[in-house]
């Protein structure tokens, strides 16, 4: 009986054994906490001051920096390609999407991978309604109609020294960042989607209110940050920081 009995547990730790592998193998492994965070910085379709630009994310020493332009860079939303980048940051300003670019771009976001978009790419894809849902606003390139009502276009002013005000200093994203200055381009009667996280606002008559907010969308955190024209912003401390915690964010390091 004794010897049926360990006959019994031998057999079924064997099976336990063989077992185990199998839900191993099916693990991916977690990223390490101190890790470098992947991100892919994506241009087109707007001309900018590339080197300046590109520096914000190469003195970074917590990001390692890839980076696409269109018309090839929807090639890096296909499976093969994403496993090489946690976060997507937008500074493209482009228009054409074909229907499985579209499905590719929310796959990556419901499977979690991070999403910040920057200054010009508030007026990306005009002609697909769910990029506005995706990153919570819309630049106006061109009048159009909501509610049957004729709206104008939206508007910017380059160059303009404004002041800018944290609206929730509690966020991950404006973590060690207090009101501040800063010489930059304006957007003005752009749309704001009501279910986002405001983070930092301004009075200037000729901006929007809000001017970076914090969403989710699916699986993904969403962050979109209205400053970064030229070097003027992309070399002011207060913006440096805030598009690092944006990245940190949304890639849920913090």
């Amino acid at each position: 009986m004794k010897h049926h009995l360990l006959r019994l547990r031998l057999v079924g730790c064997s099976l336990a054994l063989a077992a185990m592998p199998v839900l191993l193998e099916a693990a991916e492994p977690a990223a390490k906490p101190d890790a470098k965070i992947r991100v892919l910085v994506v241009a087109g379709g707007h001309d900018y001051e590339t080197n300046a630009f590109l520096q914000v994310f190469r003195d970074n020493p917590q990001v390692t920096l890839l980076t696409a332009a269109h018309p090839d860079a929807q090639d890096w939303l296909k499976p093969d390609k994403a496993k090489d980048w946690d976060v997507l940051v937008l500074y493209d300003l482009w228009q054409k999407i074909t229907d499985e670019e579209k499905a590719e771009f929310i796959a990556r976001l419901q499977e979690g991978k991070g999403l910040v978009a920057l200054h010009h790419s508030l007026a990306d894809y005009q002609d697909w309604p769910e990029f506005e849902n995706i990153i919570g606003g819309r630049y106006y390139l061109a009048k159009h109609t909501v509610n049957g009502v004729e709206q104008p276009a939206s508007i910017y002013q380059h160059g303009l020294h404004f002041h800018v005000r944290v609206a929730n200093p509690q966020h991950p994203v404006t973590a060690g960042i207090q009101d501040f200055d800063i010489v930059d381009e304006t957007y003005g009667l752009f749309e704001v989607e009501p279910q986002t996280h405001a983070l930092l606002m301004t009075d200037d008559p000729t901006s929007g209110k809000t001017i970076a907010w914090a969403r989710n969308y699916g699986a993904a955190r969403v962050v979109y940050i209205q400053s970064g024209h030229d070097h003027t912003a992309y070399d002011n401390p207060n913006y440096r920081r805030l598009v690092t915690n944006a990245i940190r964010w949304v890639a849920r390091r913090d």
